[in-house]
Formats: C-alpha cells, sequence, structure tokens
C-alpha cells in the first residue's frame, strides 16, 4: 500500500547524536502491506523489514500479519496476500513487540514514511503498547530533495527502483519493497555526500522546510482553475519569472507552496511572486505548445530550457560550385539539424561528407576549375573527395547529388556503403575502430531521421487530428506547416465534427518561411510529432499525405537504437572497470 497520510515527524537528537556519521548511522527500513489505506480503520497484513549499517545488511524481518478480516479484492489483486495466506498468520499484538525490538535504537527508514509509521503507531496504541520515540526518515521526501523532476518526475519507489536499477524489483510485498527501498536510500545517501552531507544530523538539515512565508502564498493559487493549462508566475515589475504546464492548474501551482517543492532555485522564484497568471487549454497539446511560445517571448529567468528555440546549429550544403558541407546557424534548403552543441553538429557534417564524397577542404574553387589536384587523400588528414581524382563541376556534381539523397530520403546507398565499411573493419578485427564509426554512424542517422520525421510534418500546409480522451471525446489539432494553428475538445456526446469546423475556421494562418521546417521552431513542431504519435490518434483529414521518405533514415532506426544501446553499455563498462575493453 501507498495511500498517502501524514508526514511522521523526526525527534529532537541529543548531544550524543549530533555528529553521527551515516555510515555508523543504524538504519531499519521498512515497508508495510494492509487491508486499506486508513490507519485508523484498516489493518496491517504483512511487515517486511532490513536493518543496515555502512552499507551491510544486519538482518531481516518478514512475516504475514492476521488482520482478523477479510483481505477486499483490489488489496489482493495489488500485494497478491489473500485471507486464505494469513488464516494462520500470528495477530499484531504478537507481532509488534518482536517488530519494536528488531528496531530498537535505529532509524526508522521508510517509502512514504508517514503511511508506514502512521499503521505502526496505530497498532502500538492498539495493543497498549509505548511508540519508541523513534527518529524517522522519509525515502519520498529525501528523493524529492535530492532529485530534480528532470531526472525523477515521480518519487514512486517503482520509478526510483528503475532510475536506480536496484538489485531487488518492487512487487508490492513487504520484504521486496523494504529490500528495494535500500537500494534506494543508499542511492540517495550517495548524492548527498557529494554535497557535503556526511552525519544524520546534516542529512536531516538538508531536508526540505516549508516557511510560513512559503505556506501563505497559497492564496495566490486560489483562483486557479482545475482545468489544464499554462501558468506564469510574476515578480515585483511584474516581469515574468517562471512558466510551466499543468493538467490541473490548481492543484499544480498550489505544490510550489508546499515541502513538495524542494529546488532551491524555484523556492527563491516563489519568494519573489507577487501574482500568477494563467491561460486555459484544450488539451495538453496546446498548453505545452504555448509553453513554448511564452517561454521563447518572455525568457523568464527560472526556466532553464526552451529559452532560444530557433537558436541551433544546422548543417548546410554551400553555395558554390563545388559544395560542401558547413555548420551553420540559419537552415537552408538542405539541411540537417538543429543541434545544440556545434562540435556535434560539425562531426556529423564530417561524416556524412565521407560518406558521400564531398570535399572539405575550404578553399574558394571557381566554376571552371577543378577540384582535387591539390587535396592529399582523407586518410592522411586530407579532403574526402580527394579519392575521386581530379573532377570538374560537373563531375563533382553526382557527388553532392548523392549527399541530397541521404539528406532528404530519397536514397541510402551511402548508408549502405558506411554498413559495408562497418563490416570490413569487424572482420579486419579492428574492433576499436569498428565501434568509433558505429558511434559516429548512429549519431548521424539519429540526426538525419529526426529531421526527415519533423520536415515531413512541417510539409503538410494542413492537417487536422483527433485522439480519444480518457474521460470519453475527442481532442483535437489544427496543424498548419508543422504548427499548432489551434486546438479544441469534443466531450463525450457532443458531435466532434461542428468542433472540427469551428477550430479550422478560428485556426491561425501560418506563413511559412525557407528550410526544412519551414520556420516552425524544432521544439514545437516535435512536441506535435509525439502527440500525433500517441495511441489511438486519427487523421480528419490533411491538405496532402503525410509520410516520410521510403528511403530514409527511418529504415536504419531500430540499428541506429541498437548501435546507441551499445555504446552506452561500452561506456558503462569503462565506468565499472577501466581495463575492460569497451
Amino acid at each position: 500500500m501507498t495511500s498517502p497520510q501524514p508526514s511522521a515527524l523526526g525527534v529532537q537528537l541529543g548531544f550524543d547524536e549530533l555528529d553521527t556519521p551515516l555510515r555508523e548511522t543504524t538504519f531499519v527500513v521498512v515497508d508495510l502491506e494492509t487491508t486499506g489505506g486508513k490507519a485508523a480503520e484498516d489493518a496491517i497484513t504483512e511487515i517486511g523489514a532490513v536493518k543496515i549499517r555502512g552499507g551491510e545488511v544486519l538482518g531481516e524481518f518478514a512475516t504475514l500479519v492476521d488482520p482478523g478480516r477479510p483481505i477486499p479484492p483490489y488489496i489482493v489483486q495489488l500485494t497478491g496476500i489473500t485471507t486464505a495466506m494469513v488464516y494462520a498468520a500470528p495477530k499484531v499484538e504478537e507481532v509488534l513487540p518482536a517488530f519494536l525490538e528488531f528496531a530498537s535504537g535505529a532509524v526508522l527508514v521508510a517509502h512514504n514514511a508517514g503511511f508506514d509509521v502512521g499503521f505502526l503507531e496505530a497498532a502500538t496504541a492498539q495493543c497498549e503498547l509505548a511508540w519508541p520515540r523513534f527518529q524517522v526518515l522519509c525515502t519520498v521526501k529525501l528523493a524529492r530533495r535530492v532529485l530534480g523532476r528532470d531526472e525523477a518526475p515521480s518519487v514512486k519507489l517503482s520509478a526510483l527502483a528503475e532510475l536506480f536499477r536496484v538489485s531487488t524489483v518492487p512487487t508490492h510485498r513487504a520484504l521486496d519493497d523494504a529490500r528495494a527501498t535500500v537500494d534506494v536510500l543508499h542511492a540517495l545517501i550517495e548524492r548527498v555526500g557529494n554535497q557535503g552531507v556526511h552525519s544524520l544530523t546534516e542529512l536531516r538539515d538538508y531536508m526540505p522546510v516549508v516557511t510560513a512565508e512559503q505556506r501563505a502564498k497559497r492564496a495566490l493559487a486560489a483562483h486557479l482553475p482545475r482545468k489544464p493549462g499554462v501558468y506564469m508566475f510574476r515578480g515585483p515589475s511584474d516581469e515574468v519569472l517562471y512558466v510551466g504546464t499543468a493538467v490541473d492548474l490548481h492543484r499544480r501551482v498550489r505544490t510550489y507552496f508546499t515541502g513538495s517543492e524542494t529546488r532551491p532555485r524555484l523556492r527563491e522564484m516563489v519568494a519573489l511572486t507577487t501574482r500568477i497568471d494563467h491561460v486555459e487549454c484544450a488539451h495538453g497539446l496546446e498548453a505545452g505548445v504555448r509553453e513554448l511560445r511564452l517561454i521563447a517571448a518572455h525568457t523568464p529567468p527560472y526556466n532553464r530550457r526552451s529559452k532560444y528555440p530557433m537558436r541551433g546549429w544546422w548543417i548546410i550544403l554551400t553555395d558554390e560550385a563545388f559544395p560542401r558541407l558547413a555548420v551553420s546557424r540559419t537552415p537552408g534548403p538542405d539541411s540537417v539539424g538543429p543541434f545544440s552543441v556545434r562540435a556535434d553538429a560539425a562531426d556529423v557534417a564530417a561524416l556524412l561528407a565521407e560518406m558521400c564524397g564531398l570535399r572539405t577542404c575550404t578553399r574558394r574553387i571557381g566554376r571552371t576549375a577543378r577540384h582535387g589536384d591539390r587535396c592529399p587523400p582523407v586518410a592522411v588528414g586530407g579532403c574526402a573527395a580527394a579519392a575521386f581524382g581530379v573532377q570538374d563541376a560537373s563531375a563533382y556534381a553526382a557527388q553532392v547529388d548523392r549527399a541530397r539523397a541521404v539528406v532528404r530520403g530519397t536514397a541510402d546507398d551511402a548508408v549502405e556503403s558506411a554498413q559495408q565499411r562497418l563490416d570490413a573493419l569487424v572482420r579486419d578485427q579492428l574492433f576499436e575502430n569498428a565501434a568509433r564509426l558505429r558511434d559516429r554512424l548512429a549519431t548521424a542517422l539519429v540526426a538525419l531521421r529526426r529531421t526527415q520525421r519533423l520536415a515531413a510534418l512541417a510539409a503538410v500546409d494542413e492537417l487536422v487530428a483527433a485522439r480519444p480522451r480518457a474521460e470519453g471525446g475527442w481532442e483535437f489539432a489544427v496543424v498548419r506547416a508543422g504548427r499548432l494553428a489551434s486546438a479544441g475538445v469534443a466531450p463525450r456526446g457532443v458531435r466532434p465534427m461542428p468542433v472540427v469546423e469551428a477550430i479550422v475556421a478560428a485556426a491561425e494562418t501560418v506563413r511559412p518561411s525557407p528550410g526544412p521546417l519551414r520556420g516552425a521552431s524544432p521544439e514545437e513542431i516535435g512536441l506535435v510529432a509525439r502527440w500525433l504519435d500517441g495511441e489511438g490518434i486519427r487523421i480528419v483529414r490533411a491538405s496532402e499525405g503525410w509520410c516520410e521518405p521510403t528511403r530514409g533514415a527511418g529504415r536504419w532506426s531500430t540499428w541506429a537504437e541498437l548501435a546507441r544501446d551499445a555504446r552506452a553499455v561500452r561506456r558503462l563498462l569503462s565506468a565499472d572497470d577501466p581495463h575492460r575493453l569497451g
């Protein structure tokens, strides 16, 4: 069970405990299964606990408990514990004294500690025993304090177990979940150790504290509706401090004024906030797009991402008699990108030049001149086109056409040639060279696929799509040249086509500009593309066909994903053991 309960409060430490190093602190990590979520009404069905100190397991405690009542079917489905399984189990009054002795003198740890400690305290009162003054540590609170929401959108035990790759998978059985929580606790302690937290006192001081001023500002969220949309925190001069999205504006914004918001940067932002604006949206896609546009318009100081959506690096074909691949801030007709780092774009450009035979020398060559008379082969640090010998502009144009075909996705023979080269390196047992080529080729294919995928959507002048809502009805989006032009919802029971006609009539006019994405923000068109990839999407109508090129990088996407996974494994092995071959 993981139903929320009031957080357990720790106790004031004694002077002899002030400097206890974490490596010398004894923790008892506990997990309970119960018949329901209310400590005053429901009962414990299983206790699992692990005693640890300094990373070493000192002992384990596990037992089923007879709750004295039938176990509800939905609890049986969740935990697998049936009434028959606990029929002959000891009752809580027989189990609890043994558990309290097992945990005596230790710091009690639980994932969502308020829930587990609440049940243990209620059972202690039921058994007419005294509840020991345990120090309590909640791994939910610690995780939210340590991990950013980008890294850990959820702090459920299952999500953290996957993030930290724990040795025991949570199963909604007490001992398994306690063992998983042990691994999560160790991973979190390792993180805070890098921030100078080495003692129990320092760890407790590190946990979040909600100030009275922070709580008082909850009134700023009182006017917000319980609908999807975008919110804007504004500062003393009415400047926009932060922009975010929410499925439920009222609920999401209120979390900024509670202990669940632990990021120091955003707590500082909350302290500066004087009012909160909002824009209601039809659904999540519209909210996400409006968020991107508002961040680009206001560049809020407390948003870290998406402030400059059009700033990126593109690989372009230069306008010369002997074109070459260059890196530019401005995309051209046949471009690949955008890349956030210029060096990444340059590396992909170099590989594409090698694959297609484009020159990598930078000297100016006139239309009547010839290329190759002064360029050494690429094998000795020269030009990628030197292998074709001395060429005039008409002969060189074949390599340019090959590069355009790769970028546009109309031919992939250059990719096949690179694959053959990779196979030859493996056959010759030049494994390090093969690994480098594999990694570079995978990166290039991912970049090509992304550009071709987004360019295919941007090429459609108008596309109207529908997505089913969980509560019934439909979400609609009108997409023009890759940009969201209008959005709407037809609730259950409402005829959808009149809604479609209304939002199409109200859609904004989009004037495309040159480039593969026709002027659309890469982040916005990427967001739209992900929405269109969602389950149950229906195309209501489109001005032309929407499809990726048949010989594009999409054909190689599975290979590229496997290659990138292999690279990740190699890096992991190298990090674990520097002497192992990657």
